[in-house]
């Protein structure tokens, strides 16, 4: 599985993360920052024996985390049947990152429909 994994310190505004083949993104300021993933995934492989990198990022205000999985980006369908991709699933964030996180959502599951 390909995902990442967060912990929040809301007093300390900071978070830890460690990403298995999935970067962790967070919108600041109408600007999607990508932080880099371990390139190998949870679970049973080549390199199981490596523990994930953690690392801590200091929050500012107004920032707008994104975890996932490679789900979504890795999704057939729409009118041509092809894969979402990485670079339209960022767009799309970026479309939304502004926008209360409610209506966020529903944005998102609309995408997913589509």
């Amino acid at each position: 599985m390909d995902c990442s994994l967060i912990v929040l310190d809301k007093n300390k505004k900071t978070l830890t993360y460690a990403a298995a083949n999935n970067p962790l993104w967070i919108v600041r300021d109408s600007t999607l920052i990508e932080f880099t993933p371990d390139k190998f995934p949870v679970g049973k492989h080549d390199k199981d024996q490596i523990s994930l990198t953690p690392h801590t990022i200091t929050l500012k205000t107004g920032d707008t985390i994104y975890t996932f999985t490679d789900g979504l980006p890795d999704q057939f369908g729409g009118p041509k049947g092809k894969k979402y991709i990485y670079k339209q699933f960022k767009e799309l964030l970026l479309s939304v990152a502004n926008i209360p996180l409610t209506q966020q959502q529903i944005k998102l599951r609309e995408a997913i429909n589509t």
